[in-house]
């Protein structure tokens, strides 16, 4: 087992270190002045001067590429030996010359909220999914079954902006059961936290737990017409032992890999939410930095991004 996660870590180190050498790439090696593009339109040629020394545009690519991933180890200091110095502390993704912060500070002060949305809704739907899929095969052919995967089918085909904002009209608007959408840190009010987190909640569980019944169900059904199935049936075993110890951990496999890629990538933003919700999480802060062409945000929501991905498969991995 150690070495099988060391050889899994060894891969994902690869892999990323691939995803920063590509992603450096595209936004530093283009054409593209990126220090033009951080401009804005009110620019000057000092202004774009003082952005490019800034930012170290003024170095060869190698030597900046080095000092971003030393960035990430140790730490990187800007304008040294001025007074305008500028510190970065490790993990250093760069420096946002529009908002004047290092991206570690932006992305950490966005993570919480995207935290906030994944893990409580992939519980939700964990659970309503892997349930209604287990009714469902074991109710094969009933009307249990039919109204499940009719249902299943539905919230698989809908978007998450249009049932959010249906959700939002019944249970806020309509009936206020629940508190308009928003976020607030769980440490500063759990309760408050909670109460504007359901909606968001409800509505990425609705559409996910669909896709999960449905695998879940496709999954059962096969099992239950492998050999081993039919032998522990004849030996004697109650229905409940076969269907949860054998079926169950039998059809469980691909599960669990689409939830390591769904949460995963639930960490790394949940774009169409948060902006539906008004939630200041990674997402947000993705789409806003391509609006104002802020480049290091970018590279830095694009590493948090795949470092998640990575992490989550890593432990997926290790779960089969």
């Amino acid at each position: 087992m150690f070495r099988y996660l060391v050889r899994r870590i060894i891969g994902g180190v690869l892999v990323l270190g691939i995803v920063s050498i590509v992603v450096f790439g595209l936004f530093f090696a283009l054409p593209a002045d990126p220090a033009r593009l951080a401009c804005g339109k009110s620019c000057t040629p000092e202004l774009m001067a003082r952005i490019r020394h800034t930012l170290e545009l003024d170095l060869p690519l190698p030597v900046q590429y080095g000092r971003f991933i030393k960035g990430i180890f140790v730490g990187r200091t800007y304008l040294k030996g001025t007074t305008a110095e500028i510190q970065c502390p490790a993990p250093c993704l760069g420096y946002s010359y529009q908002t004047d912060e290092p991206v570690t500070v932006l992305l950490k002060d966005r993570v919480p909220a995207t935290l906030s949305i994944a893990v409580g809704a992939s519980i939700l739907w964990l659970l309503v999914g892997l349930t209604s899929g287990i009714i469902s095969a074991l109710k094969r052919g009933t009307w249990i079954d039919k109204v499940s995967q009719s249902v299943a089918l539905g919230g698989a085909s809908l978007q998450i902006y249009f049932v959010g904002l249906v959700l939002q009209f019944i249970f806020v608007d309509k009936l206020a059961w629940l508190h308009s959408p928003g976020y607030v840190p769980p440490f500063v009010d759990p309760k408050e936290w909670a109460m504007e987190m359901i909606l968001p909640w409800m509505t990425l569980a609705f559409l996910l737990s669909a896709i999960y019944a449905r695998l879940t169900r496709a999954g059962m059904l096969e099992v239950m017409s492998e050999d081993y199935v039919r032998t522990a049936r004849a030996k004697g075993l109650s229905a409940r032992r076969i269907n949860f110890k054998h079926v169950l951990r039998g059809a469980i496999t691909p599960i669990v890999t689409v939830f390591g890629l769904d949460l995963g990538g639930l960490l790394g933003g949940a774009v169409i939410t948060e902006y539906v919700f008004n939630i200041p999480g990674l997402g947000r802060l993705a789409t806003d930095a391509v609006s104002n062409v802020d480049l290091p945000v970018i590279v830095g929501t694009v590493m948090l991004a795949a470092i998640f991905i990575v992490v989550a498969n890593i432990v997926v991995d290790l779960f089969y």
